[in-house]
């Protein structure tokens, strides 16, 4: 979902084809007229987005042109905008389209993939919620929807653990673990360590019993050095920490 919203290109197209045919000459820049094919043709022509800016700028500007066809022409410029690269602006069009006609689903799902491309995940997410809304099948904003679900969920998650031991602070009793718990990195390498060698035993469960021995003895071992080396000089608990989860990954071993 990065990069620029492929649901611009294909407006262009499609507004194209519901306008009427009309030739582009090459006056068309100086002619303020309210005829809506020049703009619409050289947008779909994604070729020269400058003309295309202009062409439709001016038609926008016209107090003339008539709603739909102002409508057509500020989707048409938003695509235009996005391709190179003036989120912002191509925002604001949508933003006035969508003003004139609420009811665009494509006009809110491309809105929603720069918003995503902004880092705007809500906004993003509410203008894919409303594309679906307005049209369930719209297959673009149905998957743009989903990934995004999943993606809030997940860092709501690691949110949600953030700072967090792989033990209850609230029963901490040694020094080390008191440590740890007002340590937000240690709190956080605590948490992936024992995540990482849970993973290990459950990789290696078809492993000889010696085998698996190893790896719980080794880990036992782990800490009860953390514990007994804990505030002694020279003990660097975060080093060991690290060296620990370098093991774990393979890095040194497993």
């Amino acid at each position: 979902m990065s990069g620029l919203p492929a649901t611009s290109l294909l407006l262009a197209v499609a507004l194209l084809a519901a306008a009427p045919a009309f030739a582009t000459t090459p006056d068309a820049l100086d002619d303020p007229t309210v005829d809506p094919a020049p703009c619409l043709a050289a947008a779909a022509k994604l070729d020269d987005d400058d003309r295309a800016i202009a062409l439709c700028g001016r038609l926008i500007a016209s107090r003339k042109t008539e709603r739909d066809d102002r409508i057509k022409a500020l989707i048409a410029r938003a695509g235009a905008l996005a391709r190179k690269q003036q989120v912002d602006r191509a925002i604001g069009d949508y933003d006035d389209a969508l003003r004139l006609e609420p009811k665009l689903p494509d006009g809110l799902n491309a809105r929603g993939e720069l918003w995503l491309g902004k880092g705007d995940r809500p906004k993003a997410l509410a203008d894919f919620a409303a594309a679906l809304k307005l049209q369930p099948d719209h297959a673009a904003a149905r998957a743009n929807h989903k990934a995004l679900a999943m993606e809030l969920e997940r860092l709501g998650a690691q949110k949600a653990v953030d700072g967090k031991p792989s033990f209850d602070c609230r029963r901490a009793r040694r020094a080390v673990e008191k440590a740890i718990c007002g340590d937000r990195e240690l709190a956080n390498l605590d948490r992936e360590i024992n995540a990482i060698y849970i993973r290990v035993l459950q990789d290696n469960a078809t492993a000889k019993p010696a085998e698996l021995r190893a790896l719980t003895r080794a880990h036992e071992q782990f800490i009860a050095a953390r514990n007994a080396s804990f505030g002694r000089p020279g003990y660097d608990l975060r080093a060991a920490m690290k060296a620990r989860r370098r093991q774990l990954t393979g890095i040194d071993g497993y």
